[in-house]
């Protein structure tokens, strides 16, 4: 496809909106299994860990004050300031978009002074360089399987971690309703 295409396609919500069918997650089939165990147990099977889950958070928000996917930015400003880091602490961040604007939206209001202090009275957090930021594509030319994105994710940053030799990463994920979910995992 061209620039000229993709420039021609019409609104999906709105009809002056920005989301089109070029930057929005493709619906796509799929189905995935993540083995989630204590690490002893693992050990003394023999199974292999590709990663460890190390922190996670949750968060919900008034889609009706909020937007339907600006709860991520809440999870991972109340993880952040719990484990005392910032986003520029992880070697890869894999950020489920759902719509490219999506992504952004909660980056620019995680970076943003004002937009920190007052929805989440606290300081924003500096942004990694965007390389870190779903390094080998995301969602939109991945594609979203409703019900197994989640698992989707983990195993992307698990085997992005493995490959580049990275210590820890971060998943974000938005869900319908409001929702936003965070998770940590670190290499073994």
């Amino acid at each position: 496809t061209t620039m000229e295409k993709i420039s021609k396609l019409k609104p999906v919500f709105t009809e002056d909106g920005t989301i089109t069918a070029a930057n929005a997650s493709p619906l796509t089939d799929g189905g995935a299994v993540v083995l989630l165990a204590d690490e002893a147990y693992a050990r003394k099977k023999g199974w292999p860990i590709l990663a460890l889950l190390d922190e996670f958070e949750v968060a919900a928000v008034d889609i009706r004050s909020e937007g339907l996917l600006m709860a991520p930015s809440y999870a991972i400003h109340r993880l952040l300031k719990r484990t005392n880091k910032t986003l520029v602490d992880f070697d890869i961040i894999e950020i489920h978009e759902a719509f490219a604007a999506q992504v952004l939206c909660n980056l620019k209001a995680l970076s943003s002074a004002d937009w920190c202090q007052k929805k989440l009275g606290g300081a924003p957090s500096p942004l990694p360089s965007f390389d870190r930021i779903n390094p080998h594509g995301g969602s939109i030319p991945l594609g979203h399987p409703f019900g197994a994105t989640g698992a989707r994710l983990v195993m992307q940053l698990a085997q992005e971690l493995a490959d580049s030799k990275g210590k820890s990463g971060m998943i974000s994920i938005c869900a319908a309703g409001g929702l936003g979910f965070v998770a940590t995992l670190r290499r073994t």
